[in-house]
């Protein structure tokens, strides 16, 4: 039976110009969880990743400690939603720099609840049906590249992690705005590929950053 495992990126640039790019702490996680999977020693023949700078370099640090030379496979499809867009158009537009990292997230906890309310009828460019459709046809694309047997690293972000689990479990939208919400960056969500389909084996995994490690916990 093989996996799937899905990284969330590392921490990304609260406040700053460019969201997307690494923090300094961002690095430091992506290192520390390559070292994990290094010390797992798990086989590994697919690696894919969304095509946000975040995730990206995430998984450049990660395949390097594990010895890859080839980078993973860019697939857009599993790229975070538009927070901005979903803030704008349900949230007040309220900008990141307005605010500190928690009072935002109650501010987008309260977008994305009436995000997924309107359904089809958002303004914004994605609405969560379509959101929940491309990362389905992502995983699904996946599942049919690995053989028997075969193990996968996904670079992707908090909030397609919580809907993969939400949906395995029952329950999309409350992986979105629940599982979603407590997701750390570079965290470790395992789920099994065999004969009867997914199964959520383990969501959110952060252990390496346990002890000393502790100061590289971060959920934003």
């Amino acid at each position: 039976m093989g996996a799937i495992y899905l990284i969330r990126h590392g921490q990304a640039s609260f406040g700053e110009a460019d969201y997307d790019r690494l923090s300094d702490l961002g690095a430091e996680q992506g290192a520390v969880v390559g070292a994990e999977l290094l010390r797992r020693d798990i086989r590994f023949t697919e690696a894919r990743s969304g095509s946000l700078a975040r995730q990206r370099a995430t998984a450049e640090t990660v395949l390097d400690w594990l010895g890859e030379r080839a980078p993973a496979k860019e697939d857009p499809r599993w790229n975070e939603y538009d927070h901005v867009d979903i803030v704008a158009h349900h949230g007040g537009g309220v900008p990141q720099s307005a605010t500190d990292s928690r009072g935002y997230q109650e501010v987008l906890d309260g977008a994305l609840a009436e995000w997924i309310g309107a359904g089809e009828d958002t303004p914004c460019a994605e609405s969560w049906p379509a959101f929940r459709a491309r990362v389905r046809g992502a995983l699904e694309d996946l599942v049919a590249a690995l053989g028997k047997g075969e193990n996968a690293l996904v670079f992707t972000s908090g909030g397609v992690i919580g809907t993969v689990a939400g949906t395995l479990l029952g329950e999309p939208e409350t992986g979105l705005l629940k599982l979603n919400r407590v997701t750390v960056n570079c965290g470790i969500t395992k789920v099994l590929a065999g004969r009867s389909g997914l199964t959520l084996l383990s969501f959110n995994e952060h252990s390496h950053f346990d002890g000393r490690g502790a100061r590289l916990l971060t959920y934003r």
